[in-house]
């Protein structure tokens, strides 16, 4: 493919704002147009990130523009219709998740793309943050040694009270599941990224909060095939230490035979050594004005770069099944109250 990348997008919701951002700092893209909806709403986002058209419906937009890559940023309710109207015209897909309602569906979303040889990749977007990409490049270079545990502190202190999510995403109330799966599986995800692959889990979930549908609080024991545990323990009630709590939106704990290395609430990362003092390691971390550090337009990025030169993906939407499988294996084992192994697991029993 050669010369700009034409993009194209569906959704001007609250997250929207981070993903045209990212398109808009790209030199290799054109974003030609988006659709939405709310045409007031859509007509506002479009003239702030310098979009230059505006659609009704995305058939009609993805006819009269042929983008090369189609930006999913709505809901569940949709993906079905969209990524099949991409499909169809064999145009490349990144879907927003949560992706799909179900196991089932999410599968049903994989194999529509599949069948057309469409690549559809999921903005599943935490671990492209740039402590996550530092950590693991630490991990390659040998400095933690052998890991053997992982635990994450989930404290953003957006879940109190009666307002509780109304001002960014109102819709979080009447989630039927809400911790994991709208939040946890975005560590599920970064964990097996770090960590490599999960063969069990054991989960205890609760809801706090009397005014939301679903679960706000978790801990999830996870155990990898390297040997090696993790640990997820978050509620969306409490805040931690950051001068902006949705920064990180907690803190994380990276052990193995070399040392330490902490993440804290302001992007920092520590590494103290086995029976050495801790000391801050300096690097990239990366955007201030943007959603973790310029996640979203980290994650575009790798999608133009394969586009353009062919570069591996991750986090395709087969792929992605493997974190769902997972999140099916939480909620039955807070259910069953017991530990679940994922060999012979079945999500959709």
């Amino acid at each position: 493919m050669a010369g700009k990348l034409k993009v194209a997008a569906v959704g001007a919701g609250y997250f929207s704002q981070f993903q045209y951002q990212g398109w808009r700092n790209m030199d290799a893209v054109e974003m030609v147009a988006l659709t939405n909806r709310d045409q007031e709403k859509g007509r506002a986002i479009a003239a702030r990130y310098g979009v230059p058209k505006v659609y009704g419906r995305v058939e009609e937009m993805l006819d009269a523009e042929q983008p090369d890559l189609l930006d999913i940023i709505t809901t569940p309710a949709t993906y079905r219709d969209y990524i099949a109207a991409a499909a169809a015209r064999c145009i490349t897909v990144i879907c927003q998740k949560p992706f799909g309602r179900s196991f089932n569906e999410a599968l049903e979303l994989a194999q529509i793309a599949e069948k057309s040889g469409v690549a559809l990749i999921v903005h599943e977007n935490f671990r492209w943050q740039p402590w996550y990409r530092e950590a693991k490049r630490l991990i390659a270079g040998g400095r933690l040694g052998a890991l053997h545990s992982v635990a994450f502190r989930l404290r953003p202190g957006d879940g109190q009270g009666a307002q509780a999510y109304l001002d960014r995403q109102p819709y979080f109330q009447q989630m039927p599941r809400l911790l994991v799966y709208e939040t946890a599986i975005h560590w599920i995800d970064t964990f097996r990224y770090l960590m490599g692959e999960v063969s069990a889990v054991y989960a205890r979930l609760r809801k706090l909060n009397p005014v939301i549908a679903g679960e706000d609080a978790a801990y999830i024991v996870f155990e990898y095939e390297s040997g090696a545990t993790g640990l997820f323990d978050g509620n969306r009630l409490n805040d931690h230490v950051a001068s902006n709590p949705r920064r990180t939106m907690g803190e994380m704990w990276l052990e193995g035979s070399g040392g330490v290395l902490r993440l804290d609430g302001e992007g920092r990362l520590w590494w103290k050594p086995h029976h050495g003092d801790e000391s801050e390691h300096i690097y990239d971390k990366g955007q201030n004005d943007s959603f973790g550090g310029g996640a979203c337009e980290w994650l575009q990025r790798h999608v133009v770069e394969h586009l353009l030169n062919g570069a591996p993906l991750e986090n395709t939407a087969r792929e992605y099944l493997v974190n769902l499988k997972i999140q099916e294996a939480v909620y039955r084992s807070h259910k069953d109250g017991r530990r679940i192994e994922l060999a012979g697991f079945d999500p959709v029993e």
